[in-house]
């Protein structure tokens, strides 16, 4: 229990401004929970974390004076992860929805991306509900998890990584993938075979950083103000061209 009386000071202590280096519990580490297989939101590269959302959850940890740790785990885990005191918070292009709202509480949205599904160029579906019947992979605990679940007798495959879904994909042993549009941009410079034949709206709020139920109010007051900061300064639109998440 000790640690958790440490993390909430360290919270009482950014809502008030006061996390400074004067703080005797200013070496705490809060423990950030992320996929990191999810390009170009989350990714390891040459051995280091990077991405979208890992600069965004650095950024904020530099403005509010605070020491974070990656705890990179499959997305299915990271919400009982949350809720089981293992880790403080995600961010891991995490879209804020009703569902997910009932067990977590979202900052604000920092981007909004759609749904996007993935052929390969020797098959012909031209709608979504060419998939009847069809086998489909998508990212376990995804959003598109549940879009692709909607398809009338389709065969959903939920994997833990989305690399996995090309890969499948790209040697024929699916039918098609569903997943967002930025991500899968990415992953298409690599797969010349693959290719999107239909998109559409998500259905969630955007991207959110999620907090434990009840706890945190104060605390994702501030860090909704430093990403209103990031959107009015220019650090959000420097991150999106970095990303190549620009329309």
């Amino acid at each position: 229990m000790k640690k958790i009386y440490v993390v909430l000071a360290l919270f009482s202590l950014l809502i008030l401004g006061a996390c400074s280096k004067q703080v005797n519990n200013q070496s705490e580490i809060l423990k950030v929970g992320i996929e990191a297989s999810y390009p170009p939101y989350e990714f390891i590269q040459d051995g280091k974390l990077s991405g979208f959302d890992v600069d965004i959850i650095e950024e904020l940890a530099k403005r509010a004076n605070l020491k974070i740790e990656f705890v990179n785990m499959s997305y299915d885990a990271l919400i009982p992860a949350l809720m089981g005191r293992k880790i403080d918070l995600i961010i891991s292009s995490m879209g804020i929805t009703s569902q997910r709202a009932q067990n977590v509480d979202f900052s604000i949205s920092y981007f909004k991306d759609k749904n996007v599904y993935l052929k390969h160029k020797d098959n012909d579906f031209l709608q979504k509900d060419d998939l009847k019947s069809k086998n489909i992979c998508v990212l376990l605990g995804s959003i598109q998890e549940n879009a692709a679940k909607q398809i009338l007798d389709a065969k959903v495959v939920a994997n833990e990584n989305m690399l996995n879904c090309f890969l499948n994909l790209d040697s024929k042993k699916i039918d098609a993938i569903v997943t967002d549009k930025a991500s899968a941009m990415n992953f298409l410079k690599q797969y010349p075979n693959i290719n999107v034949f239909y998109e559409e709206e998500d259905g969630s709020e955007g991207f959110g950083i999620a907090f434990r139920k009840n706890e945190f109010k104060d605390l994702i007051s501030k860090v909704n103000q430093y990403l209103e900061e990031m959107k009015n300064d220019g650090t959000l639109e420097k991150f999106l061209v970095k990303y190549n998440l620009k329309d």
